[in-house]
């Protein structure tokens, strides 16, 4: 049996768990330092990105865990601002504004953080446990 086929453990399932939460976390932050941005055309705006996560089902231990299957940018429509005197105006004097909800963005980095904390705290909490049960044998 290969590594690849073993069942997950308790320690996959947090690292896999962890793993997921950074890259949310990671594209929220990208989303934030893109809010507001502004461009020339529509098909140049920024767009969000936006994790895809998927179900990774164990069938030795039937433990599921969660794994990212792709970063996707979001269809958000950018937003038309009509401002003639920025440099970046196209020909009618619009310019293409990031859809990014920054309020939306911080609600997901927060949970994503909290998530993360979660599994940190259940490692620690497995560790004290493994280590109080090789103390009483």
């Amino acid at each position: 049996m290969s590594m690849a086929d073993a069942p997950f453990t308790l320690f996959d399932l947090a690292q896999r768990g962890m793993s997921a939460q950074l890259v949310r976390m990671n594209a929220a932050a990208s989303n934030l330092a893109n809010a507001g941005t502004v461009s020339g055309s529509e098909a140049e705006a920024y767009r969000p990105l936006r994790p895809v996560f998927a179900e990774q089902l164990d069938k030795q231990s039937g433990l599921s865990a969660v794994g990212v299957t792709a970063v996707v940018r979001d269809q958000a429509a950018p937003v038309r601002q009509h401002d003639p005197d920025h440099p970046l105006a196209d020909e009618n004097g619009d310019v293409w504004v990031a859809p990014v909800d920054e309020n939306a963005e911080m609600v997901e980095m927060l949970e994503s953080a909290r998530q993360y904390q979660n599994l940190v705290e259940a490692l620690s909490t497995a560790k004290q446990l493994m280590l109080e049960t090789i103390r009483i044998k």
